[in-house]
């Protein structure tokens, strides 16, 4: 009777673990919607529980296990690992980053602005590519990330390169000019609240903090996507707007980064 109890609870955690390691992440690949629920939503906050620690935490503990000191390419790969074996997180991803990294290459720019750090795993990316005497701003609204945020950034040992603002990116966009002297950004990469990336964009135009030939990259335009901010974009002629098609990062659900160029 024991034996078969035993056997039975055995065979039960198997299963558990069966349906949370692979079936489930198999089954929600393919739909936005559910992979966000799965990932975003509740195994994040069963291991919070479990753990006693947020996702963030556990991301940051696996770049200083993984990742050598002030190599940023090894901290990204590092990040990319973790999401892909260990915890899914809303990083760009790998994919998409390529797509990041071949922009932020093209336009060599001098003045960057990032709307949402997160865990600065595309901040990492875009301050490992800038020229010499380059800024890099980067908002993150969230104290908790913005924290994490630097560890990482200084881990990879970029920290001399970012300057990492915390608060409300509807707040410190008209301050940009006074605060830190930027006139215009050659790049501005959208990656925070869905919802802010439209009136955001009309922020930075009413402040002129956009000239002629300034690049907006905006990343999750279909998952979970940013039908406003798109219709904007494209349809306006102040704008040139490319879709480069990829996916949701560590998925295979579609999405993409939009590229837009500001005509003046």
């Amino acid at each position: 009777m024991w034996l078969t109890l035993l056997y039975s609870c055995t065979g039960g955690a198997a299963l558990l673990y069966a349906l949370y390691r692979w079936v489930i992440p198999t089954a929600v690949q393919y739909h936005g919607g559910l992979a966000l629920i799965w990932h975003d939503v509740i195994v994040e906050r069963m291991l919070d529980t479990l753990t006693q620690s947020t996702r963030p935490q556990r991301l940051l503990g696996a770049v200083q296990k993984n990742a050598t000191r002030g190599d940023p390419r090894s901290v990204v790969q590092a990040i990319d690992q973790f999401c892909r074996q260990k915890e899914w997180a809303m990083n760009v991803g790998d994919e998409k980053g390529c797509i990041l990294d071949s922009v932020v290459s093209e336009v060599n720019p001098a003045t960057v602005l990032e709307l949402g750090t997160y865990c600065g795993y595309s901040t990492v990316r875009i301050a490992s590519l800038l020229p010499p005497h380059a800024k890099l701003i980067t908002l993150e609204f969230n104290p908790d990330f913005a924290a994490i945020a630097r560890q990482v950034i200084a881990w990879a040992g970029l920290e001399d390169k970012v300057h990492l603002v915390e608060g409300a990116s509807g707040d410190w966009i008209p301050k940009m000019t006074e605060q830190f002297g930027v006139k215009t950004f050659d790049l501005v990469f959208l990656d925070h609240w869905k919802d802010r990336y439209l009136p955001d964009t009309m922020l930075m135009e009413e402040c002129g903090l956009l000239r002629k030939g300034s690049i907006l990259l905006a990343d999750n335009v279909i998952c979970p996507g940013t039908p406003d901010y798109l219709e904007y974009v494209r349809s306006s002629p102040r704008y040139e707007s490319q879709y480069f098609k990829s996916h949701l990062e560590y998925t295979k659900v579609e999405d993409g980064l939009e590229k837009s160029v500001f005509l003046g």
